[in-house]
């Protein structure tokens, strides 16, 4: 393998290493013959994966500005950062693994640290999946435990949530790069300098175990009760409507059901996208996985661009769902306000 493939395969070498030694060595004789060609071209689309979620979480975050849902919905706002701030790191980070960049001194140091491990990238990756995690007790207690959240769901605690999301994601994988990624002959090792076999191993499982079956549990068993109470008030609510229905209610009902609708579908997307990839990392770690391993790095870089393709997916799921972005949004069309602009002269000269 030449020093120019081995930044390519950097982030390879987080799941692949059984020491740091092996794995560059059975990295080499992998990618000398196809690996450099497959990560050049899986870097530009994960590029072009970063600039339309950019552009699409940009235009999502100003709807909700505009139609102020960014005060009623803190948590799905910070989402929607969550996301931005991944796709302008997607940019950065597989720019640069592009551009080859042979590290020298301390800013090539804190660059490999920071960027080319992808330690930044994970940090707002991870925080989000604990951003979704609040979303979902928020949502549970508005709907299965009305009064709790009436008492307990105080701006101050959305905050220390956003807070907790950014800090808790930033804290452990920071940790976790700066004491196992290193600059060797130039280029950036991430995760692979573990102080030993079982603490590497521990970490993984430790990692698959938060942001997975932690996550999917809390997903079924939150949103499952949340759809229980919906069915249970939609049936009470048809058993006593009639002319002097309340329509306020009914309006505050649908409103709260279009949300839940729409965090259900990204969580239920982040399941589909991103469960896969970890339970590969597990499998890896532990030796259950038998395949050859060129084929690993096929799998690999499939399961981790369908994760990818979930940050910039999820605004369109908002666009779709959300009802107040949604109409923002369709203001933006320029035939719509052409159509609307004809509507309104022929009803003037009418």
């Amino acid at each position: 393998m030449t020093e120019e493939n081995t930044s390519l395969i950097s982030y390879l070498s987080v799941t692949m290493a059984t020491t740091p030694t092996d794995e560059i060595e059975s990295t080499s004789e992998i990618t000398s013959t196809w690996s450099y060609e497959i990560a050049s071209y899986f870097q530009s689309a994960i590029i072009v994966i970063g600039i339309i979620g950019v552009t699409t979480n940009a235009l999502i975050l100003y709807a909700m500005v505009a139609s102020n849902q960014h005060k009623k919905q803190m948590l799905i706002f910070n989402q929607n950062v969550f996301d931005l701030c991944s796709s302008l790191l997607l940019i950065i980070t597989y720019a640069l693994k592009l551009c080859n960049i042979y590290l020298t001194g301390t800013l090539g140091y804190w660059i490999c640290m920071l960027i080319l491990s992808d330690n930044l990238l994970w940090c707002s990756i991870n925080g989000s999946v604990i951003n979704l995690m609040s979303v979902t007790f928020e949502r549970y207690l508005k709907v299965v435990h009305p009064g709790w959240s009436k008492t307990f769901l105080r701006n101050w605690v959305r905050g220390l949530a956003i807070a907790f999301a950014w800090i808790a994601g930033a804290v452990y994988n920071m940790t976790v790069a700066f004491l196992t990624s290193v600059v060797a002959r130039g280029y950036c090792q991430g995760y692979l300098m573990w102080q030993s076999r079982e603490a590497e191993l521990a970490n993984y499982v430790w990692n698959f175990i938060t942001f997975s079956v932690v996550v999917v549990f809390i997903f079924i068993f939150c949103y499952g009760r949340i759809l229980v109470v919906i069915r249970r008030q939609a049936s009470v609510m048809a058993g006593h409507s009639g002319p002097g229905s309340s329509s306020t209610q009914t309006q505050s009902s649908q409103i709260q059901s279009n949300v839940i609708n729409t965090m259900i579908l990204v969580s239920g997307f982040y399941i589909v996208s991103c469960i896969p990839v970890h339970i590969f990392f597990l499998m890896i770690h532990v030796d259950t996985f038998t395949i050859n391993p060129s084929h690993r790095y096929k799998v690999y870089f499939s399961l981790l661009f369908f994760s990818f393709l979930y940050i910039c997916a999820n605004p369109f799921i908002y666009a779709i769902k959300f009802d107040p972005v949604k109409r923002v949004l369709a203001d933006l069309i320029p035939c719509k306000k052409s159509q609307q602009a004809d509507a309104g002269v022929q009803t003037i000269t009418s």
